[in-house]
């Protein structure tokens, strides 16, 4: 029996509860969060759990097409390289590179240095990410392995330990290094301030539990022992909670002969609870270079357009780990002669540019009246087929090269000369 089917059988003997819990703890597992509410994981933290995700589906979102650099000073897309198909559709058998780079992405933000094993060359290379908790880093100084100093990678897993040479990692770190050999996450330089939002968000969720019911003081005349005194305050908790609903009562607390209930009111209004947390969200938000509006606080927005908080968004964030990314694939995987022959890496930012289609329109139609396009290659950019004919540059007539500026005035004074000499004749063959 093949392993598929044996795991087919061993799931189907699962109760559906128990199936339940196990996606649940894989889940809780993924995130770093501890089910019993003893782990302080940053991702429990709402902001940071955001700012994650919006950085790891931006690069996700971006093609990395192999690109050379041809006779003619142009850029020609190598689709017939080999290493075309890897990094730009399938890195391995069990990932799209959409989900290959924004995982990466994920890791690089998320343990300050995102580790990718480039297995194989070729047509048959294969790029595998290695968990980063599993990998360290050693600078090789003292040239113990080797008789030029270098980087090694030593990735622990299952009792074994492998080592790697710096030509087969791809290793992408966050901007914040020492040495620059080891970034540092986001997480240790802000784990105060997580700190302190998670256990806001536990907080607020006890909250809840309680239906917003404050703490309160009970009084009694008489005496009561230890025991009755924590059974009156267990039942009068309880139905403060609901414990009535099942009778249809929801809203009233039952409180015996004798004894009052005062309660002790802690408004989070006046504890500026909304505006810690709010605080505490724009610094998560700033430590990853993240707008305010795009973890859906508009209170400052003052962006014209989306297209104008792209551009932030691409120019103050996202363009340091984009130029990171093309220079450690392009010097990593291609070879100096292939480097010195113009191929390179590049990811495709115009994608999350992208404007609304009358705005591409106006555009595409500008650049071929300017000599910047042709019209297939507005065409393609609109995932249009080429037509007969529209690989010619096609310009307005009044553009001409800066040097024949002004070539027009001397031509119409020569015309004017010799409109003046033709009239001359003409007139003396009249007389």
């Amino acid at each position: 029996m093949n392993f598929s089917k044996r795991l087919s059988n061993a799931w189907k003997v699962l109760t559906k509860s128990d199936r339940q819990t196990i996606e649940l703890n894989n889940l809780y597992k993924f995130l770093g969060i501890d089910p019993e509410g003893k782990d302080e994981g940053a991702l429990s933290e709402a902001t940071y759990f955001a700012c994650m995700k919006v950085l790891s589906e931006s690069m996700g979102k971006l093609p990395l097409k192999l690109l050379k650099y041809n006779d003619k000073n142009g850029v020609a897309v190598c689709r017939e390289n080999p290493l075309y198909y890897p990094v730009h559709d399938r890195p391995n058998p069990y990932m799209t590179a959409t989900t290959f780079w924004s995982t990466v992405e994920y890791n690089r933000n998320h343990y300050g240095n995102a580790y990718v094993w480039i297995r194989g060359a070729g047509k048959d290379m294969k790029l595998w990410i290695l968990p980063s908790a599993q990998v360290t880093v050693y600078y090789d100084d003292a040239k113990v392995l080797a008789d030029q100093p270098d980087v090694y990678y030593k990735y622990s897993h299952g009792g074994h330990n492998y080592l790697f040479g710096s030509e087969e990692i791809l290793h992408f770190k966050t901007s914040n290094t020492l040495d620059g050999l080891v970034g540092i996450s986001v997480r240790e330089q802000l784990k105060t301030t997580i700190g302190g939002g998670v256990k806001s968000q536990r907080m607020l969720n006890k909250m809840y539990d309680s239906g917003f019911t404050a703490k309160a003081v009970l009084n009694y005349t008489g005496s009561l022992n230890d025991a009755n005194v924590e059974e009156l305050v267990r039942m009068t908790e309880s139905y403060a909670k609901g414990g009535l609903k099942d009778k249809g009562i929801e809203n009233i607390i039952p409180i015996p002969l004798g004894f009052s209930l005062n309660p002790l009111n802690v408004k989070l209004a006046d504890n500026q609870f909304v505006e810690v947390r709010q605080y505490t969200a724009l610094q998560i938000a700033s430590a990853f270079g993240i707008k305010p509006s795009q973890i859906g606080d508009y209170t400052k927005s003052s962006y014209a357009s989306a297209e104008a908080q792209q551009l932030s968004f691409l120019v103050d964030t996202l363009l340091y780990p984009i130029k990171q990314y093309e220079e450690e694939i392009t010097y990593k995987l291609l070879s100096r002669d292939e480097i010195d022959n113009g191929l390179h890496f590049k990811f495709n930012i115009a994608v999350i540019l992208r404007a609304d289609l009358a705005t591409q329109i106006d555009t595409l139609s500008k650049g071929v009246s300017n000599f910047i396009y042709t019209p297939n290659e507005a065409r393609a950019l609109l995932d249009l087929e080429a037509k007969p004919g529209g690989d010619r540059l096609l310009g307005n007539g009044a553009s001409i090269p800066v040097e024949l500026t002004g070539i027009q005035y001397e031509k119409e004074s020569t015309n004017n000369e010799n409109t003046k000499i033709m009239l001359g004749k003409d007139e003396k063959n009249g007389e």
